[in-house]
């Protein structure tokens, strides 16, 4: 979004360059350049988005159950949301310990999604592809992890050689398939599905910008931008009003996606009968 406010002179009147693609989602780092330690604007996203539940649940300990602080309160209720909407129709029974791990995601998500729309950051953490990766992969280790620890190896036969399928030809065909899906599809495209949804929403915030302030300048141009630029300008400001409106309600929407999938993951490697 810094690109948008570098004015350029073109044939007929000021415009408003498009950045190029890489300056929509590379930044220079603050420190460390070319280093294991490098540190740039995504990693100052992701460092808050870490810290800001942090510090809410550690000061929401203050109170007591009978009179708790609005932090708590606030603290209480994401917990209870993740448990009831999330937790136990993704996992099912026995969904408890897993309550830390799937709140820990939607609030890392979308804390750091909103940041699409915070002045001076105007980038989304998870448009980049490094951190959903993690995080798939985090879900990935974990469901397989609870496979292995409450049914043993057999976890892998179940998958690789599926007893419901009589035939052995196609119990094999079946097991490849199910190989694909399961350890390697599944981390994949629960990765993807974040990185796209926020970049695409990224690259329509970073249009609409441009085009406001581009037709914005074209207001000056003379007697046709006077009568004709006010109605694109307007256009473009709602526009950019609306979209940034809705991506703060995706910013959510895509905490709550992944911690669900990652719920209904960790469930069916609980449940395989299921």
């Amino acid at each position: 979004m810094n690109a948008l406010v570098a004015f350029t002179e073109a044939e007929g009147g000021s415009a408003v360059p498009f950045p190029p693609p890489r300056n929509l989602v590379e930044w220079a780092p603050f420190f460390g350049d070319g280093t294991a330690f490098e540190f740039n604007k995504i990693a100052l996203i992701s460092l808050i988005a870490f810290l800001v539940p942090t510090v809410i649940f550690i000061m929401a300990r203050g109170g007591s159950a009978d009179h708790p602080s609005k932090l708590r309160v606030l603290a209480e209720g994401i917990v209870k949301f993740i448990e009831e909407q999330v937790a136990k129709p993704g996992i099912g029974h026995g969904y408890e310990p897993y309550v830390p791990l799937l709140t820990t995601l939607f609030l890392f998500i979308a804390i750091g999604n909103l940041f699409e729309v915070i002045p001076f950051f105007n980038m989304p953490a998870n448009a980049r592809m490094a951190g959903p990766l993690l995080m798939a992969l985090t879900v990935w280790v974990m469901f397989i992890a609870v496979g292995v620890k409450h049914h043993g190896f057999s976890y892998f036969k179940d998958i690789l050689w599926p007893s419901s399928v009589e035939n052995p030809f196609m119990r094999g065909f079946v097991g490849f398939i199910e190989l694909f899906s399961v350890f390697i599809a599944r981390p994949m495209s629960h990765a993807v599905r974040l990185f796209a949804n926020m970049l695409a929403g990224h690259i329509l915030l970073v249009t609409f910008g441009v085009l406001t302030i581009g037709t914005f300048a074209k207001l000056f141009d003379g007697l046709s931008g006077f009568i004709v630029q006010p109605f694109a300008w307007v256009g473009s400001l709602v526009g950019l009003i609306a979209f940034t409106g809705f991506e703060v309600g995706v910013s959510f929407i895509q905490g709550f996606v992944f911690a669900i999938l990652a719920a209904v993951y960790i469930g069916s490697s609980l449940h395989p009968a299921h």
